[in-house]
């Protein structure tokens, strides 16, 4: 693959998943927050699943492999999922892009609690800023209860996520295809997410049309699936460096998606603290990409 193609495939990465979140902002148009997330994991575990029996795959085999996934599906596709979407239904769009983009600072603490990993003097910089960024981001929504509410959800989110990420690195899933990880992990969700979703929403505010069915069907395939799928290739065959590229470009997307589709615009502080954290991140990412180029040299 050329430097190019991959180069565009990170972008492509990248808008997908930024634009994620106007589109998360039309299904809740037609539904409720955690009902939303549920059929975000029923409709992706199934193509996943589907995709990799395929492909030849087996379900894992080990009560191990069960016990890993479930941990990390509860973390990332049950409780940051549901946050997420809960958070984006109270901010604007482009805002929800920007402080989810916190991650991969809290990936680099957690990072050091759990795994010992230790970060540079670049990399402590890098965290200094983005989380100073996330505190600018913040800090106009102490007026407004359901702005702090989202806000909050949404950094809850991105802590779940981060903490993931991290035990997947603590545990070995070796033996465990990326596709049927997964799968797996979004069946588990669902069966969480689906009755929590029915019990504390039920389905009158649900309108079962198009509307709801196709930002739905993105939620669950192009953004998730497809992007999964195009994101393992790039880890594959690019450097660590490009293949981190995409952290700082999503919340790009996700503030011109938010102003391109829903008219949505920035103030200036949102728009200040919005560049300290795509600033942190990128130093975070760039110092950790040149340590693992450095271990492997």
């Amino acid at each position: 693959m050329s430097r190019r193609l991959l180069l565009a495939t990170v972008v492509l990465i990248a808008a997908l998943i930024g634009g994620n979140f106007s589109n998360l902002k039309f299904a809740l148009d037609h539904t409720t927050p955690f009902l939303l997330a549920s059929m975000r994991t029923v409709v992706g575990g199934a193509f996943l699943l589907a995709f990799a029996f395929l492909r030849g795959e087996r379900l894992p085999a080990k009560a191990v492999d069960y016990r890993n996934i479930f941990v990390v599906s509860f973390s990332i596709t049950t409780v940051s999922s549901a946050l997420l979407i809960y958070g984006i239904n109270r901010v604007p769009a482009g805002l929800g892009s920007l402080v989810s983009s916190t991650m991969p600072l809290f990936t680099a603490v957690l990072s050091l609690a759990l795994l010992g990993t230790r970060t540079s003097p670049l990399g402590k910089v890098g965290l200094a800023v983005g989380f100073g960024g996330a505190a600018v981001l913040a800090s106009p929504s102490l007026g407004g209860e359901s702005t702090a509410i989202g806000i909050g959800a949404l950094v809850l989110s991105a802590l779940a996520w981060a903490f993931g990420t991290v035990y997947m690195k603590w545990k070995d899933f070796s033996e465990i295809s990326p596709i049927m990880l997964v799968g797996v992990q979004l069946v588990m969700s669902s069966l969480i997410l689906v009755p929590f979703g029915i019990i504390t929403e039920g389905t009158a505010d649900t309108d079962w049309s198009l509307g709801l069915l196709i930002p739905v069907l993105y939620a669950a395939i192009p953004s998730n699936a497809v992007t999964f799928s195009l994101m393992a290739t790039v880890v594959k065959k690019a450097t660590p460096t490009v293949a981190a590229s995409t952290a700082y470009l999503i919340p790009l997307f996700g503030v011109f998606f938010g102003w391109l589709i829903r008219d949505e615009v920035l103030g200036a502080i949102e728009a200040i603290g919005g560049v300290l954290v795509i600033i942190g991140v990128y130093i975070v990412v760039t110092a950790s990409a040149r340590a693992q180029a450095a271990a492997i040299t």
